[in-house]
């Protein structure tokens, strides 16, 4: 009798340290839950873009290209010149680094209009670079001096043809490209190799592209460091094959209104 009631009070107890041992494990997941709650919060809580609203200054309307020469511009004279009308940019020979045709005034807030065609033999894009300054391209193994390396940008790029976009020279690359449901809006307005009228809205921190009429990029600098008043530059993208671009049009007004006039 003495043994059973040993026993049972032997058994009584495993159950409560069975009971206290699965209740301290569910307690520990329960507080294991509420944390990791707390930081899946805190993970998807995106960082809010600043709006940076639009800088004051005198506004007016300057012609960056004047149809005859390369007056007010700089950059290599042997890849870029002026025909009929427009500046053509072409190599006919590897370009191992991109390069650029820079005005030389410098800009912050500005409405950029102006007309632009890929050539027949390439279908590399090209851009309208921004908010940024010419550097000496730092690519490894490349002589500046001699491969063309001297007149290159760190910046924003506006990208066009060949699916458009946004690209941070020489800082963070693709990560501020848009998503390609953004970028086949462009893509769609656009002509791969027709002449594409576009109008840049540059704004506070917001960049804003029209493509024929059609409203395909409202972007904001997610950190405004990054932009700074710099040259307006044309760009000749680094190319193992021969290419050819054209550009047009090219007229500029500083601190402008704050609305899209090209939009139908």
């Amino acid at each position: 009798m003495k043994r059973l009631l040993s026993l049972a009070v032997f058994g009584i107890g495993v159950a409560f340290l069975v009971a206290g041992f699965f209740s301290h494990i569910v307690t520990a997941q329960d507080k294991d839950k509420k944390t990791d709650k707390k930081i899946d919060k805190k993970k998807v809580e995106p960082k809010k873009t600043p709006e940076v609203p639009p800088r004051e200054g005198k506004s007016e309307t300057i012609k960056l290209f004047n149809g005859k020469d390369l007056d007010g511009w700089e950059g290599y004279t042997d890849l870029f010149t002026v025909q009929d009308g427009v500046i053509v940019a072409k190599n006919d020979k590897p370009l191992k680094v991109s390069t650029y045709l820079f005005t030389k005034q410098k800009f912050t807030d500005f409405r950029l209009i102006f007309s632009a065609k890929l050539g027949e033999i390439n279908e590399m894009h090209s851009g309208v670079a921004l908010w940024g300054k010419r550097i000496t391209a730092p690519d490894k193994d490349l002589d500046a001096k001699k491969e063309h390396g001297e007149y290159t940008y760190q910046g924003h790029l506006v990208m066009f043809p060949s699916g458009w976009g946004l690209f941070d020279l020489y800082r963070r690359g693709g990560a501020i490209n848009p998503a390609a449901d953004i970028r086949n809006v462009a893509i769609k307005a656009g002509k791969q190799h027709g002449w594409n009228d576009m109008e840049v809205l540059a704004q506070g921190n917001r960049i804003r592209l029209v493509v024929n009429g059609k409203l395909a990029l409202d972007w904001r600098e997610p950190d405004p460091k990054y932009i700074e008043a710099g040259p307006i530059a044309l760009q000749l993208h680094s190319n193992g094959k021969a290419q050819e671009l054209l550009f047009k049009g090219l007229e500029v007004t500083t601190f402008p209104e704050e609305k899209l006039l090209t939009v139908k």
